[in-house]
């Protein structure tokens, strides 16, 4: 009965695939969301369609063509749905300049009125066949309150892009569920086990184990769950085939019970965390419960989804070293999760993550690595996202993985922290050379923690994916910011010197000992006066001349005066307030160094308490007028209040399971749970400040409510004489009350006013706010 099952899996997951390559319907219904009215002025033709293989090696690279024939329509052939969409992305960037973005969402209703013709037919082709997105902690840090609409944006922005193997993590607790409870697991310990809807993403790592200050609801994961159907009935539309979750041995610690004689043993501590939170309990692959479980998750999940994909997400050591280091024991660890998954679906593909082989570089030596990895038999049954390729990649060293295909990815981004940042050369470089010296690369991609912000970025590596030579990084510059500002007439010169200013000096970072990713500024940590100087993967070194960055804001902003309709565009007011944001987010170091050093007595030839008073109002001052600006601006990205209504309005009016119990002493309902777990997770992030400011944003109402309150405390304590008398360069009664400040603002509900609080408290005159800002500090914006 299963080998049958196994042939019926295989025989429908080929049927689905053949059907969805053969229908333009998705990329049709694409054109009608966002250019309803020029529906009939686009066709798209498949042609040389690649056979279908579930072997991930032998995939083709994209090829598509465009062209205007004399019907005047806009003609894309494809050899895949990807091609297709890609073919019709290049149109509307590069000829008719508008396209979709993040945050500001959809532009491409500005294209003109009569569509341009090209004067003669224009060819690509991708230089690999997958383009991969997303990083686990993505569905977390960026996406944990999206709704559907946020996906369909997302969803579009990606098929335009070309990517065509997205992780598809959304949802998976309710298959999870299903597993565990048919196994015999008891609701109590199913939900002591799931960790909340900002933290899920370690919970599916292994890392943690149920939540702080309140427990999952049923009503959660049911909704995740619809919505998971949604996003892969799209992603399958738009030509992309899904990296699904699969159960990866992560279970309750009551599992004792049920398998009282298995081999099962307790994960790592994780970040500081208590054990109650943390040590999670692993089933490892040599017991045979574990093949059990695996073909209960992927034949539950094949049933609620179809069989969409063969592609499974699975990271058992994700910042958790392994129970031994015995070569043996890793290679049987491996072997056996891969004879799991083949006995579950055939045709299964591991993909993992090879960030363990760089954040545990010391338990993974050379030779442990090509232990783990020998255990999967056949090279291209498994897949390895070179996460940091453009900072620290790991395909050099580990010899290409030992001939395990890989993807060469940029993360870029830690926590969704929002500097401005980048390594141009790195992503255009890079990449061309690892395909010259790599056989088995077969993918780029992106896996940014947290979409923040620097979107340039992202784009630019995705097209490097369809150029076999290093993109010429000014004139991609140049195009890029034509179709960003593209349908409100022409674009002013002073914005293309202004990106032309950033791409040499922002966008440029080659001091890779100092800033390895985004850098964050020093007045989203806890002050201290020793310690905020940070280098590495959370750097404050700004690795740019200040100056530099304030001359490009000054073409941004010059450009508004002589042309105030620039302010409609959401596109142009989104990055001035981004740059605005990090111009004064620069500024408050210096003002920082000069305070800490007039405010300490013990530096004599610094001392000098009016001196350290100016600056500590300075300092202070400063954050408030940020906080001004950002909460002026009527942008959600850079909105507190956004964060939180949106993650209220996931809240069901149902009550929960009760099985589902919550700890309604501080908590009274599920809206005030998730509103917790929003303001946990860019603050204290656990529940005593474990990785405290880890996820730290410089959003309008959080500079306000938390960055300000924190920094008036130490300027009030340094001020009234005190050094710093403990290793972190606070005393310890700052200390104190610094943790009390922060665990009270943890519990603070907006209520259902959270939504109206957004509403009211940004917009208003931006321009004139903005004005008034730039007037007070000359010296920070150039103009004294």
């Amino acid at each position: 009965m299963h080998l049958l099952r196994y042939h019926v899996l295989c025989f429908s997951t080929i049927v689905c695939c053949v059907a969805s390559l053969l229908s333009t319907d998705g990329i049709k219904d694409l054109v009608k969301r966002r250019l309803p009215n020029h529906v009939d002025d686009f066709s798209f033709t498949l042609i040389n369609v690649a056979s279908v293989s579930t072997n991930i090696t032998v995939a083709a690279n994209d090829h598509y063509t465009v062209y205007t024939p004399v019907n005047g329509t806009i003609d894309i052939q494809g050899n895949s749905l990807s091609a297709l969409a890609s073919g019709l992305h290049w149109y509307l960037a590069r000829v008719a300049n508008v396209d979709i973005h993040w945050f500001i969402g959809s532009r491409l209703h500005l294209a003109s009125q009569h569509l341009p013709r090209i004067n003669a037919s224009y060819s690509s082709s991708s230089i690999v066949p997958w383009r991969y997105h997303f990083n686990t902690v993505t569905f977390s840090y960026t996406s944990a309150f999206w709704t559907w609409e946020d996906w369909e944006l997302q969803l579009d922005w990606l098929a335009l892009r070309g990517v065509n193997l997205p992780l598809a993590w959304v949802g998976q607790e309710k298959i999870l569920y299903d597993v565990f409870s048919e196994a015999g697991f008891e609701d109590s310990e199913i939900f002591s086990f799931l960790s909340g809807p900002a933290f899920q993403a370690w919970n599916r790592f292994g890392n943690i184990q149920g939540s702080w200050n309140g427990s999952l609801p049923t009503t959660w994961i049911d909704s995740q769950f619809a919505l998971q159907k949604k996003i892969l009935k799209r992603m399958t539309e738009l030509g992309m085939t899904p990296v699904l979750p699969c159960f990866t041995g992560f279970v309750p610690s009551s599992a004792t019970r049920l398998y009282p004689n298995a081999s099962i043993v307790d994960g790592s501590q994780w970040s500081h965390f208590p054990s109650r939170y943390t040590n999670v309990t692993f089933l490892e692959p040599m017991d045979p419960h574990f093949a059990e479980l695996q073909t209960s998750f992927i034949s539950k999940q094949a049933d609620a989804y179809g069989n969409i994909s063969s592609i499974y997400t699975l990271d058992q050591y994700n910042e958790n070293n392994p129970y031994s280091g015995e070569l043996d024991y890793l290679r049987n660890v491996t072997y056996n999760t891969w004879r799991s998954l083949k006995n579950a679906d055939p045709h299964a593909t591991w993909i993992m993550q090879g960030w363990l082989f760089y954040s545990s570089s010391s338990f993974w030596t050379d030779e442990r690595i090509e232990a783990f990895l020998s255990g999967v038999e056949v090279d291209s049954d498994m897949l390895i996202l070179d996460l940091f390729s453009e900072s620290k990649p790991q395909w050099q060293r580990t010899n290409s993985y030992f001939g395990k295909p890989w993807i060469w990815c940029q993360l870029h981004d830690y926590g969704g922290n929002m500097g401005l940042y980048g390594q141009v050369e790195n992503v255009t470089n890079n990449p061309i050379e690892a395909i010259a010296n790599s056989s088995s690369l077969i993918g780029f991609g992106l896996t940014m923690e947290g979409e923040e912000g620097n979107e340039i970025m992202y784009d630019l590596l995705l097209d490097q994916a369809w150029s076999n030579t290093p993109l010429n990084t000014e004139i991609y510059f140049h195009d890029w910011v034509t179709t960003r500002y593209g349908g409100n007439g022409p674009v002013p010169e002073h914005l293309y010197r202004a990106w032309d200013s950033m791409r040499t000096t922002v966008y440029n970072n080659t001091n890779l000992t100092a800033a390895i990713a985004v850098t964050k500024s020093i007045f989203e940590l806890i002050p201290n006066t020793t310690g905020l100087g940070r280098i590495g993967e959370h750097s404050t070194a700004i690795q740019y001349r200040p100056e530099a960055l304030v001359q490009a804001w000054n073409a941004f902003h010059q450009a508004s005066i002589m042309n105030p309709t620039l302010l409609q565009s959401a596109a142009y007011k989104f990055d001035l307030v981004d740059v605005t944001r990090q111009v004064m987010a620069n500024a408050f170091q210096p003002l920082y160094a000069t305070f800490v050093a007039a405010a300490n007595s013990s530096l004599n030839t610094s001392y000098s308490p009016t001196t350290a008073a100016k600056a500590g109002s300075s300092m202070l001052s400063l954050l408030s007028d940020l906080d001004t600006v950002l909460a002026a601006s009527d942008i959600p990205h850079f909105s507190l209040a956004a964060w939180i209504a949106s993650a209220r309005a996931q809240a069901s009016p149902k009550p929960m399971n009760s099985s589902s119990s919550i700890n309604c002493t501080r908590l009274s309902d599920i809206a005030a749970l998730y509103e917790y777990n929003a303001r946990n997770q860019i603050t204290l992030w656990g529940p005593t400040g474990q990785i405290s400011d880890y996820a730290s944003k410089q959003w309008g109402g959080l500079v306000k409510s938390y960055y300000i309150p924190r920094w008036t405390l130490f300027v009030e304590d340094l001020l009234k004489g005190s050094n710093g008398t403990s290793s972190d360069g606070v005393n310890p009664a700052l200390t104190q009350a610094l943790m009390s400040f922060e665990e009270d603002w943890q519990v603070q509900t907006w209520g259902e006013r959270a939504d109206q609080s957004y509403a009211t408290a940004q917009g208003g005159d931006f321009a004139g706010v903005l004005a008034s800002v730039v007037d007070k500090w000359p010296d920070v914006f150039g103009h004294a």
